[in-house]
């Protein structure tokens, strides 16, 4: 019997309410947690550091670096050393998941961002209905599109460099959804929806979810 595969999770922010991404992300995995394959644990972004000590199989990430967006004096979380252990992690293995707002206000020239080899760099104001149309991460014959009322993410992505799986476009334009490829031993993974309640728990989004997080864990 496989041994059970531990996914670390930091998830919620400003803007996004940690409870509407826990539900999301539970029903994606909830095969292969009932199943005994995977074990799924919130952590703080505090933690980090010290939790990819015990070398899980993947982290997810939906969190934007900026811990009081709106405050004069903004304060992030992301420091040079935790950039540098999440690299380390991935480069000896482990895998990495970026969604939604973790691709965000994350420093470009970030070790970090670089790891990713994309980052976001807007969205209009106003929620529009966005197509999202690629395939599985893990089976590229799975198609997948759908279309959800969402923030429309506009991405710099170093398309050279990595594989694209998921495109998105609306009234706004086209973009990127989703990418991902190896580091060092391990595996990157950058998903753009969503969120809204409704589109988090899509099923095209949670299908797109499901399959991200099984690359990452390999």
């Amino acid at each position: 019997m496989s041994p059970v595969k531990t996914v670390y999770a930091i998830v919620g922010d400003y803007y996004h309410v940690s409870e509407n991404v826990r539900e999301s992300l539970n029903q994606a995995l909830k095969p292969m947690v009932d199943g005994g394959q995977y074990q799924l644990e919130y952590i703080s972004e505090e933690n980090l550091t010290q939790r990819l000590q015990s070398k899980p199989a993947a982290v997810v990430l939906f969190k934007e670096d900026r811990l009081n967006p709106k405050d004069e004096k903004i304060r992030h979380w992301l420091t040079e050393e935790i950039s540098e252990a999440i690299c380390r992690f991935v480069e000896e293995g482990g895998g990495f998941l970026t969604w939604h707002s973790g691709l965000a206000s994350y420093p470009p020239d970030s070790a970090f961002i670089k790891m990713l080899r994309g980052y976001f760099e807007y969205h209009p104001t106003k929620h529009q209905m966005v197509s999202y149309s690629g395939v599985l991460p893990t089976d590229p014959s799975r198609e997948v599109a759908f279309e959800i009322l969402d923030e429309h993410y506009f991405v710099f992505c170093d398309e050279a460099n990595t594989n694209i799986f998921l495109k998105s476009d609306s009234v706004d334009g086209h973009s990127i959804g989703g990418w991902y490829h190896s580091y060092g031993q391990g595996k990157i993974c950058c998903l753009t929806p969503a969120h809204n309640k409704e589109g988090l728990l899509h099923e095209g989004t949670l299908e797109l979810l499901r399959s991200s997080v099984q690359y990452c864990c390999g």
